[in-house]
């Protein structure tokens, strides 16, 4: 096993933001379509793909700009 804790805590974030995500779509939708219907879990499922829209938009800029960043500081 590797001592690399840089690495650890990527995986463990990477592993906690699929998990939430993964509750959220199916146990969220999951329990809209038990209790309300198929149509409400369309519904949903539209609405949250509609709020991830912004968030994914806004980790494209950042590691956009940590590439740009990351290879201006490799010439020097």
């Amino acid at each position: 096993m590797s001592r690399d804790l840089r690495k650890y805590i990527k995986d463990t974030n990477v592993r906690l933001i699929v998990g939430a995500l993964l509750l959220l779509f199916v146990v969220g939708l999951g329990l809209i379509w038990a209790i309300y219907g198929f149509g409400a879990a369309v519904t949903g499922f539209l609405c949250l793909l509609g709020a991830f829209v912004p968030i994914a938009l806004i980790f494209i800029a950042l590691f956009g700009l940590d590439w740009i960043v990351k290879r201006a500081n490799r010439d020097e």
